[in-house]
This record gives structure tokens, sequence and C-alpha cells, in this order.
């Protein structure tokens, strides 16, 4: 079932040099990337980017490291894509991720875990709108 899912290079992954790896295992995986955009967020954004977050003691952290920098976009298509880029990305701690996921392979710390990738269909959607609204 071809889906849509919003995958963000944070801004580690940005400062690190890893944006054509990110790119590269995306479309190995026979994923499309259908929009792409480098930019830096601001804190409203952010803020309602990670919106479920908001009561949780973490949030002020990761509005602070995501607004840090520049960060990639992408809107990324294809058949079950939402767990096909989950795959790609790795546990969210770098620590438990298997080898030959990006951050299995890149990350060592859950702060700076160099992606982020929504995490079902419905968020895939509700993110995407928010990084490329409609014209």
């Amino acid at each position: 079932m071809a889906e849509r899912t919003l995958i963000l290079v944070k801004p580690d992954g940005v400062r690190r040099r890893l944006i054509g790896e990110v790119i590269a295992r995306i479309e190995a995986k026979g994923l499309d990337i259908t929009r792409m955009q480098m930019r830096t967020l601001d804190r409203e954004t952010a803020e309602r980017h990670y919106a479920e977050h908001v009561d949780k003691p973490f949030f002020a952290g990761l509005v602070d490291f995501i607004t840090s920098g520049p960060l990639v976009a992408l809107i990324v298509e294809g058949d079950d894509a939402v767990a096909a880029t989950r795959q790609i990305m790795g546990a969210t701690n770098p620590l438990e991720a298997t080898p030959g996921s990006l951050r299995g392979d890149f990350a060592t710390a859950i702060g700076e875990n160099l992606v982020h990738g929504s995490d079902s269909p419905d968020n895939g959607e509700r993110e995407i709108g928010i990084f490329f609204p409609p014209a």
C-alpha cells in the first residue's frame, strides 16, 4: 500500500554531512523522494511538530535542538513507506539500533540521533502539512 511519510535529517546529521547517506539509503530501498527542502526551523514550527511532547520534561530540549541549525525535510512515498523508513533509521535510541541502520551506524546519543521519521501514516500526513503546507 503506497503511503507518504516525513523524514528529517536533523541538524546533527546535516552538520556531519550525512544528507547524502540518508537519501541514498531511502532510494536504495526503492522509495521515492517527492519533495525536499533545507531550512532552519523557527520555534513555532518546531513546537507544532513536537506538540505531542509539550508536557514532557524533554520538550524544551527537543525544540532547542531541532532549531539549532539547518535540517533537511523530505517527503518519502512508496509501499509501506512509514515502516520501511523506520527500518532504515533504526531504533530511536542509537545504542539499541541494529548495525546497518542509520542510527546503528552513525549515532551514539538519543538526543542527537540524526533523523526523524513519522511513526504512522496519519502522523506522516500531519507532519507533511507542517513542513510542506498546501500552497
